[in-house]
């Protein structure tokens, strides 16, 4: 292994300067760090910390997640978005309990094998929990280090993050290990960010490429720029003269899958022959309200909410099992994407 001076410096600068008492660091057992790392997966550190120390309450370890419905740890998720996440945790944790005795694999294959653990997150848990030496290649770690060495290219090319790899084994030392992975992380977190990086108070500025070039913003490599498509979709907000309103269950996979939302519909949709025909229910009032997008990472969505005052509660609906009735102040535990609990908010103002 080369010289290992950025090793030495960021953990030098750890000590003083890096985060030390994030709830994940309390107590770090693999299942901790596993929670932590996934719900840490696109989303930030003060965005994750309330979700994670409320869900840690409710499943406070791998059996209890094993055991719980989908629906409410999908609740517990709702407002952190890429729900695949939660639903790959809680298919992950139940393999764990049935396949593995409630206990971690104490190997990177036998993490990685499980549903939603890839070799960067299997190596944060293998370092962070278990003081095993392991390489992670989270965002942070890609930033620093494509920096350091001036490595060109976009890191979603294969190699490029080949490359990356190569470098993050050489810098990962022997020894304090979990000390190390979190260092690195949260220099990329607090200090090497994205845009406009703090070089005068990295530790790394006298040795790193991209500082000395003064071009930090230029690494690492961008993926080419192309317009997002958009979809124009209804959401049938239908309300019933219980206070109740009509929550579709999605299909398991896709957007938003397994959670619970308005009926979906097409911009052209028949909806008052849809209320009237194919759920039996009799129309009091239909408002179109005013479109508002929301942005996925790889479309836009425009929803027009189109409110719905019916007057029968629906027992005539033919796929009781697909939708159910919803008072939004019954402490109900389902997971809704966010715009669902944004058009909620507004229905008991």
């Amino acid at each position: 292994m080369a010289d290992n001076k950025l090793a030495r410096k960021i953990l030098a600068w750890f000590e003083h300067h890096g985060r030390h008492n994030l709830p994940w660091q309390e107590n770090p057992t693999p299942y901790r760090v596993w929670v932590s790392e996934i719900m840490l997966q696109q989303t930030q550190v003060n965005t994750v910390i309330p979700y994670y120390q409320r869900f840690m309450i409710r499943f406070p370890d791998v059996a209890s997640l094993a055991r719980a419905k989908q629906d409410e740890i999908l609740h517990f998720w709702t407002g952190l978005g890429y729900y695949a996440r939660a639903r790959n945790l809680h298919r992950a944790a139940r393999e764990i309990v049935q396949s593995h005795q409630g206990h971690f694999p104490q190997t990177l294959e036998g993490l990685m094998a499980l549903p939603g653990i890839g070799r960067s997150t299997a190596g944060a848990i293998f370092s962070l929990a278990m003081g095993q030496r392991a390489v992670i290649l989270d965002g942070n770690v890609k930033r620093v280090l494509a920096r350091y060495h001036a490595v060109t290219g976009w890191p979603g090319m294969v190699a490029v993050q080949n490359q990356l790899w190569t470098l993050a084994d050489e810098h990962t030392p022997a020894q304090r290990v979990a000390e190390y992975t979190q260092a690195i992380m949260d220099l990329g977190a607090t200090i090497c960010v994205r845009r406009d990086p703090r070089c005068e108070s990295c530790p790394l500025r006298n040795s790193c490429l991209a500082s000395a070039q003064g071009n930090p913003n230029d690494y690492p490599g961008s993926r080419a720029a192309k317009s997002k498509p958009v979809r124009k979709v209804l959401f049938a907000v239908l309300k019933n003269q219980f206070n109740e309103v009509l929550l579709e269950q999605r299909s398991p996979n896709g957007v938003w899958g397994g959670l619970w939302s308005f009926p979906e519909h097409g911009s052209d949709f028949d909806i008052q022959g849809w209320i009237t025909h194919d759920l039996g229910l009799v129309i009091e009032k239909l408002d179109y309200r005013p479109l508002f997008r929301h942005t996925f990472s790889h479309f836009h969505l425009d929803i027009t909410p189109v409110h719905i005052q019916v007057s029968s509660a629906g027992d005539r609906i033919r796929d009781p099992g697909k939708y159910c009735w919803y008072h939004p102040a019954k402490d109900q535990r389902l997971g809704m994407p966010r715009p669902v609990c944004q058009i909620m908010q507004q229905l008991e103002t």
